[in-house]
């Protein structure tokens, strides 16, 4: 067949020639847009993420350092110059740690809900789960504790700050910051150097800190506490 004959064929059929291109362009234009969609939608879920990130980070921020004062407030007690002045800080600490458990359900919520305290309200259904757990338990050791006599205030440091330590392990599960590296292409070779050169500055210091405090234990493995409180 000719060329002539193909275009008066394809000119005989226009109609047809035009319905198929329209069709394939319809089809084109579905799949790129369906494509779009997915990846907005991709978006959308990860700046959600992200904005949820945020706020669970700024939550835990305060956890951290709400943890850390209730620790140096129990290895400092018996400096408090009278009970009253004792009495008000340990308050000023057992309100902010309750508020945070408090925030930290809209982050955090029961587990096993269905399970336990079908009667109670919704937030409180079900089992703490472990990140708040850590902050009740540091609550109730400050709330136990005196100025003078009971358990010593180091004791109870220690045990506070365990509780850090596994409120922070489990907040940075929830975040999960090697994922978030991926993400944002955080592991190239200019980072791997920098964290490199970062590490060896860090164990430099540790060698002039050994230097300058003869004796001084650092990074030695802690037994689990299964002892009771020494008393004063």
């Amino acid at each position: 067949m000719s060329m002539s004959e193909i275009l008066a064929l394809l000119r005989e059929h226009l109609d047809v020639v035009i319905a198929i291109g329209s069709a394939l362009v319809a089809l084109v234009s579905a799949f790129a847009a369906r494509t779009e969609t997915r990846r907005q939608r991709r978006l959308q879920t990860e700046r959600l993420r992200q904005s949820i990130d945020a706020a669970s980070l700024e939550w835990g921020n305060h956890a951290i350092d709400a943890l850390g004062r209730a620790a140096m407030f129990a290895r400092t007690r018996h400096l408090q110059a009278n009970d009253a002045t004792f009495a008000g800080g340990k308050t000023s600490l057992l309100i902010g740690l309750s508020a945070l458990v408090e925030r930290g359900r809209m982050f955090f919520p029961n587990l096993n809900a269905d399970n336990k305290g079908a009667d109670k309200d919704g937030a409180y259904r079900g089992h703490r789960p472990p990140i708040l757990d850590a902050i009740m338990w540091a609550y109730f050791e400050l709330d136990a504790m005196h100025r003078e006599g009971g358990p010593t205030g180091d004791n109870s440091a220690e045990f506070i700050e365990d509780c850090r330590r596994l409120m922070v392990s489990e907040l940075q599960a929830h975040l999960d910051p090697r994922r978030l590296d991926k993400v944002v292409e955080r592991y190239d070779d200019q980072t791997q150097a920098n964290r490199r050169d970062a590490i060896d500055r860090a164990t430099a210091l540790k060698a002039r800190l050994e230097t300058r405090r003869p004796g001084l234990v650092l990074d030695a493995p802690r037994a689990l506490d299964t002892q009771s409180e020494t008393m004063q």
